[in-house]
This record gives structure tokens, sequence and C-alpha cells, in this order.
């Protein structure tokens, strides 16, 4: 195959994935409830945790820094934070406690019920995510989870679970790239309004 088709194929799949959500009224509704709780998490002096593996990692740290620095207008931060990032914490969770703790483990030690936590995973299945999941639900955060496929355990254990469409990880990943940044966007419309 050339890389011409096989580019072509990779944007159709990615654009029917898109219009497959954008028809799906069930998931735009479970998403707005979730964004509006980011907003209101934010408004009563909350943070926004994000984890993922994997690319869902590169993920997490890119929405952390879209709602740090800015998305799409200038404002002042708003504090989030990706679990993913220092390699002290997580090779020292991985040692003394295993890899399915890392994220668990910061979730109760770092929030407060104040905050809300997104959980990122395409497949719905990593354990590392749906122990942070309990861990939310045990200290009373608020959870999302952006997955794909059916879901998996994760969207039995968070408060709003958005499944991405698409049959491949890369095409789930892209939709959660247009959930991720759609949510930025409606919290800082909402908290700097003109």
């Amino acid at each position: 195959m050339q890389p011409s088709v096989l580019l072509q194929n990779n944007l159709q799949a990615s654009i029917n994935a898109k219009q497959q959500l954008l028809k799906d009224s069930t998931q735009l509704g479970v998403f707005e409830t979730a964004v509006k709780a980011v907003a209101e998490r934010y408004q009563k002096g909350g943070r926004l945790y994000i984890a993922g593996n994997g690319g869902s990692a590169a993920d997490a740290q890119h929405l952390a820094a879209e709602f740090v620095v800015k998305l799409a207008r200038d404002r002042v931060p708003l504090p989030a934070e990706a679990l993913t990032v220092n390699t002290s914490i997580l090779t020292a969770i991985g040692n003394d406690y295993g890899h399915e703790h890392l994220f668990a483990r910061q979730v109760t030690g770092k929030m407060t019920e104040k905050d809300i936590f997104l959980g990122i995973t395409t497949s719905g299945q990593s354990g590392n995510i749906l122990k942070a999941l309990d861990a939310c639900r045990e200290k009373g955060i608020p959870s999302i989870v952006f997955t794909g496929r059916d879901g998996g355990r994760a969207s039995e254990k968070a408060d709003y679970c958005i499944l991405a469409p698409g049959a491949t990880t890369s095409t789930i990943q892209e939709v959660h790239i247009v959930l991720a940044h759609t949510l930025c966007e409606y919290v800082e419309r909402i908290i700097f309004q003109p």
C-alpha cells in the first residue's frame, strides 16, 4: 500500500469516528454533563487531575498544559496536573506497591473533594486507571473517563464515561484529543467570560 493511500484510509477512519460521535446524542449528553462538572469544580477552587498510559499519558500531559498555559484565550492559569510526570513518585509506587497503584496512590495523597479526576484509557481496562477510579469513589471525588470500544470496566467505575468511536487505538486517541480540547475551551469560556 502506498503511503498516500494509507493516509487517506487513516483520515477517513478519523472522519468516520468523529461523525459517529457527532450523531451520538447519548455520548454528547454525557460529555456535556462531565464538562460542566469540571467547570463547577474550578469555580469552587478545585483542580483537574489527569492520568493515562502510553499515548494517553502524553494526552494527559498535553491537556494539563492547555489548562495551566492557555488554549484559546489569554488568561490566568488554571490548576491542572498530569499524574504521569513525576518519575520519582511513579517509580517508587511501582516498586513498592505495583504498577496498578500508580495513580490511585496519587489520587489518595493529592486530591480533595473539591477536585475532579479524568482518566484516559482507550480500552477501559487499564488496571491503574481502574484503581484510580476506585480511589476517587472512596474519597467522594467525581471522575470522568475518556475511553473507547465498549468502555471496559472503567465505564462502570467512572461517574462520567465518554466512549470515543473507532476501531483502532490511534483513531480513538484522535477523538480523545478533540474531547480534551473542547473540555478546556468550554472551561475557559465559562470562567473567563468576555
